[in-house]
């Protein structure tokens, strides 16, 4: 009796990453255009209750699409961006780069993704680069001055800190130069429109205009 062997080593939980600062500005958000929303329905007169319920059509998947839905799941295998429109599924093998600039990308296939739910802060990034400079100030000045303390010598090699979206740019690197080879990581980029954001957005922009131009 053979015993089949498998083909690949196993995929294991997908890593998330999302915008934590995101999600409560879309909460926030939505608990606004509820409040604003529901009291117009429930005190308004003449088509204002319908002209409420026709912003808030439009409105709450446009919120949901900009702050809570971005995210991205990364395995071993592959990489899928949820943006607000679209999800972009991505084998590592099939990934050019991950890169962070002015805001983090993905480039794979000739085209360019962005990661909604990795933001870039500017302001982040240069305090990480102060912290990088003393680092390496701190650095040299040890190695001129081979009699310092255990404690201070640990605090001179500790790691320097970076902005939170480069590390994440660079652990989604790392993961994919270490999958691309695996024979789960093969394949093509796919995109997929997310109808159940766009439609009732632009259901509740149409049923808008007309109430607004019948009023």
């Amino acid at each position: 009796m053979s015993s089949q062997q498998p083909t690949d080593e196993p995929v294991y939980e997908d890593r998330v990453y999302r915008s934590s600062m995101g999600v409560v500005s879309g909460v926030l958000l939505l608990a606004l255009t509820a409040w604003l929303c529901g009291d117009a329905v429930v005190r308004g007169s003449g088509n204002t209750p319908w002209i409420a319920l026709a912003v808030a059509l439009c409105v709450v998947p446009l919120i949901v699409a900009f702050t809570i839905r971005p995210a991205v799941f990364a395995n071993d295998d592959r990489m899928r961006v949820r943006n607000p429109f679209r999800i972009i599924e991505l084998p590592w093998a099939a990934v050019d780069a991950v890169r962070s600039g002015y805001s983090a990308e993905v480039l794979a296939e000739g085209s360019k993704y962005q990661l909604w739910s990795v933001p870039v802060s500017l302001r982040e990034r240069k305090k990480a680069n102060r912290q990088r400079l003393r680092h390496e100030g701190l650095r040299d000045r040890e190695e001129r001055s081979p009699g310092r303390s255990p404690g201070e010598k640990a605090r001179v090699q500790a790691e320097p800190m970076r902005a939170s979206a480069d590390r994440i740019v660079d652990e989604l690197q790392r993961m994919a130069e270490r999958g691309a080879e695996r024979a789960g990581a093969q394949g093509s980029v796919r995109v997929q429109w997310s109808y159940e954001i766009i439609a009732p957005a632009v259901a509740g922009a149409l049923l808008l205009i007309v109430l607004l131009a019948t009023r």
